[in-house]
């Protein structure tokens, strides 16, 4: 990698982090210009477009990335994230089912696919997501708060049932 490129992408980094969103477009798509095919770059800028709520061009990103680099798990879980954002969950979960076709253990796909699960009413599904999830990495909040949440839907829902039969 050119150096001057590294040094680009540390600081576009920097102010992404920083909230100065703006600045760090700017930087990826110097550092772009330099190395087209860098797909962390693609990545990087892909989240920052998120972060700024232009989800659409942010999915456009991470596709730029996964035709570079197919296999890409960070590409994968971005672009579910932004699709998830979009209320598109089928199109979520094959981005996740994609990262765990690469790597089964993958404990933030399995959470990320366990709240595109849940958003589509398949709470039961959603649960087991998450408990592998965790079974992966048992200090996951996301899976560990998002399993509780998911199981007192459940059960309320249950409760209705019982209620008007």
């Amino acid at each position: 990698m050119d150096k001057t490129v590294d040094a680009m992408l540390g600081q576009a980094y920097e102010c992404a982090e920083d909230g100065n969103f703006d600045e760090a477009l700017r930087l990826y798509d110097l550092a772009l210009k330099g190395e087209p095919q860098n797909a962390s770059a693609l990545i990087d800028k892909g989240a920052t477009l998120q972060n700024m709520g232009r989800i659409r061009l942010a999915i456009r990103s991470f596709d730029k990335a996964l035709a570079i680099s197919p296999n890409n798990i960070d590409a994968l879980l971005n672009k579910g994230a932004a699709l998830h954002s979009e209320q598109k969950y089928r199109d979520a979960i094959d981005c996740y089912d994609a990262a765990l076709k690469i790597d089964q253990k993958c404990a933030m796909a399995l959470a990320y696919k366990g709240l595109s699960l849940g958003e589509i009413g398949q709470l039961d599904d959603a649960i087991k997501h998450f408990k592998k999830a965790l079974s992966i990495d048992k200090d996951y909040d996301l899976a560990s708060i998002s399993k509780e949440i998911a199981q007192e839907l459940l059960k309320s829902i249950k409760q209705k049932k019982s209620k008007t039969q």
